[in-house]
């Protein structure tokens, strides 16, 4: 379908009376997203449905868009109110109580790592997943648990094995010759993916209960 016949769909099907072949074309470049309402209307049109054209969903909208959930239900649901919600979903911002958090990973399906990045704690959990690489892991089990609340054991064991990852990547780079600069940048390349190593970890622990 062209964008054309794309706009006229939604037009004349879907009451979106403004929507032209330029809407299309940007949602297509990525230039511009879709409200709800023209997601929904798009799904319709080429016959799919709204999680389709997401893909995995990342985000606190993208995840509630993949329900098939207005902004009223879940704020009802978590007890927050309409407007306040929005405002998280606009600044991917979550700000609710545990029982909050709790209530929003059981409506919205959500495993443990996406929990933890719609939550907005990713930042902070690589923070300190990376200091417990590259200094004395012990000391960061407690700080973790309180960002990720599984057994302390397999905490533990994820972080210790992180931690050895690490170390061996240095160590073998530096065995090989390459010198600090390549053992630099293969640790740093380590680094930068540490939150995905450590669902991979967790993962491996404790079954597929976490993710």
């Amino acid at each position: 379908m062209a964008p054309e016949h794309v706009a006229h769909g939604m037009r004349v099907s879907y009451g979106h009376p403004h929507i032209t072949p330029d809407h299309v074309m940007a949602w297509e470049r990525g230039a511009a997203a879709p409200t709800d309402s023209e997601l929904t209307a798009l799904a319709g049109v080429l016959w799919c449905s709204p999680t389709e054209l997401i893909g995995r969903p990342r985000t606190l909208r993208e995840h509630r868009i993949a329900r098939c959930l207005a902004p009223e239900d879940v704020a009802r649901a978590v007890g927050h109110d309409v407007h306040a919600y929005l405002r998280m979903e606009e600044t991917d911002a979550w700000r609710g109580t545990d029982r909050q958090s709790a209530a929003l990973a059981d409506l919205l399906g959500l495993g443990l790592p996406d929990f933890v990045t719609v939550t907005g704690r990713d930042a902070k959990l690589g923070d300190l997943l990376r200091r417990a690489a590259t200094t004395r892991w012990q000391a960061y089990v407690r700080p973790v648990a309180r960002l990720v609340p599984l057994d302390r054991r397999f905490l533990e064991e994820a972080l210790r094995s992180l931690h050895e990852d690490y170390q061996g990547h240095m160590a073998a780079t530096l065995s090989w010759g390459g010198g600090s600069g390549d053992a630099g940048g293969a640790g740093q390349d380590f680094l930068d993916r540490i939150v995905e190593h450590f669902w991979t970890k967790l993962q491996d622990e404790s079954g597929p209960g976490t993710g």
